[in-house]
């Protein structure tokens, strides 16, 4: 697994560096809106709500724009989009198996850009089903270190219904059922712990062990995906070796 977790760091690097741009800003704030519809505008009663709103602030998205789009999602405000979520599937290069998570109010335009995206970056898209079984869904908190060690954080969410703790350098990953989620960050803010972020996201049950030329030309399909708007996020059951990363790394 220490493959992976490095590349969870890298992912999270890459993270940081895209939270500057206005597609992740977007992205964020889409997420308020279809949360604060689907449970209503209270954050206090609607942690997924609420988890969509500390991370847009952790995001630096200005307090106005998450405000409207609660506003929106909640009909307090005219204007708010009837977004559908949406996954494809598909094969990336080397075989690896892509989940793509849309979040769009444009189910043609969506399954055009992601088409586009994949068949001109070495992809192509499979039957409903065909990688989904891959996957399942978990639920992942993740919080900066600041002085505390994997003990420490394993004990505040082990009656929680945590998993697993990983180590990702800088920051803790803590993984848990979807289910308990919203017990686990929880048991962190009871604790005095802040936290980064908490989401429902898929892990891969099987990975594909790649080379450096391999991961390049997944991270790029990756990359593209991520492009279109309507896409939420991307998956993929790669497994990037220490060795392969160190030689991205010196790219």
């Amino acid at each position: 697994m220490s493959g992976h977790s490095k590349w969870a760091t890298t992912k999270h690097k890459k993270a940081a560096i895209d939270a500057k741009r206005g597609k992740a800003f977007a992205k964020l704030v889409k997420n308020i809106e279809v949360a604060a519809r689907t449970g209503g505008g209270d954050p206090a009663g609607n942690p997924t709500l609420y988890d969509a709103i500390q991370k847009a602030k952790k995001s630096s998205v200005p307090n106005d724009n998450i405000e409207r789009a609660r506003k929106r999602g909640a009909g307090e405000e005219a204007g708010g989009a009837d977004y559908q979520t949406i996954m494809y599937e598909g094969y990336g290069p080397n075989g690896v198996a892509v989940l793509i998570e849309c979040l769009t109010d444009n189910r043609n335009r969506a399954a055009g850009e992601v088409r586009t995206a994949m068949t001109r970056n070495g992809g192509n898209m499979a039957d409903p089903g065909s990688v989904a079984y891959l996957f399942t869904r978990k639920g992942v908190v993740t919080l900066e270190k600041s002085g505390r060690t994997e003990d420490d954080v394993l004990m505040a969410v082990l009656d929680a219904g945590a998993e697993e703790v990983t180590d990702l350098g800088e920051s803790f990953e803590i993984v848990s059922e979807p289910t308990d989620l919203v017990a686990v960050r929880t048991a962190l803010q009871d604790a005095g712990m802040d936290y980064d972020s908490a989401d429902a996201d898929f892990r891969a049950s099987v990975e594909v062990p790649v080379d450096a030329d391999g991961a390049r030309k997944v991270f790029k399909l990756v990359d593209a995906l991520e492009d279109s708007d309507d896409v939420q996020n991307v998956y993929t059951n790669i497994d990037v070796s220490d060795e392969v990363l160190a030689e991205l790394d010196a790219d």
